[in-house]
């Protein structure tokens, strides 16, 4: 077997262009809609923030696998993950998005218009920890079936811990960027997003409340199930 076929992947962790084109060639079913965000925001200054498109694809099929109904998503960018998402419900299922930005959510605007699912996608601007204080407030604690959190590492702990009171028993968590393309098994990296997701990952290994699995899926994405009570 040559060396090329047995690099499956750089230092990184990451798959190998030609082995991710062809994971791509063989799997992804990405609706044209999709495509199209993706590549406006391949010209987009901050384009690297959105997920890739076979971890929308896998992350529809968690939500239909669960039926989920009720979605909760930490971080909307230009909308491509909340648009994989809401494709994914049913007729009658919502999605609550967090985010500050009025100009990246104008864009998400659009492509949520362009497709028929405005209807289903409830856009909090405002920041998140102030959106998740008020759900627990207004009585939503444990009525989400999924959640996703994709926003500022600072906060990821904090994240979690809210969503860990507002998604149901046996309702999943969901968190990207965990293996931050390597730099969290780095001794040497100090910067304070790999401290701060380095200290979530070690929270979340030690968390009882959850089982627990980090799947290298993208830059790392762990998946948090929550415990029914005889589960714990």
């Amino acid at each position: 077997m040559s060396n090329k076929i047995l690099a499956l992947s750089d230092a990184a962790g990451q798959l190998h262009p030609y082995l991710y084109d062809y994971l791509l060639a063989v799997s992804l079913r990405e609706p044209e809609i999709l495509t199209q965000l993706r590549q406006e925001m391949a010209q987009h200054p901050a384009g690297g923030m959105q997920i890739a498109p076979d971890q929308g694809q896998f992350m529809a099929l968690l939500v239909q696998l669960m039926q989920a109904r009720k979605v909760l998503e930490i971080g909307t960018f230009t909308g491509y993950s909340t648009l994989w998402l809401a494709l994914s419900l049913p007729h009658n299922g919502t999605i609550i998005t967090c985010d500050i930005s009025e100009a990246d959510t104008a864009i998400a605007r659009r492509y949520w218009q362009a497709t028929g699912v405005a209807d289903k996608i409830d856009l909090r601007l405002a920041p998140a920890l102030e959106t998740l204080d008020q759900l627990l407030l207004n009585g939503q604690a444990e009525t989400f079936d999924f959640v996703f959190i994709d926003a500022d590492k600072d906060n990821y702990t904090a994240y979690y811990e809210k969503s860990l009171q507002l998604v149901r028993p046996g309702g999943l968590i969901v968190i990207d960027n965990v293996l931050w393309g390597g730099r969290v098994a780095d001794p040497e990296a100090d910067d304070e997003h790999t401290i701060a997701i380095r200290t979530l990952n070690q929270h979340l290994h030690r968390d009882q409340r959850i089982q627990l699995s980090l799947v290298s899926v993208a830059d790392g994405l762990t998946l948090a199930l929550k415990c029914e009570d005889r589960d714990r």
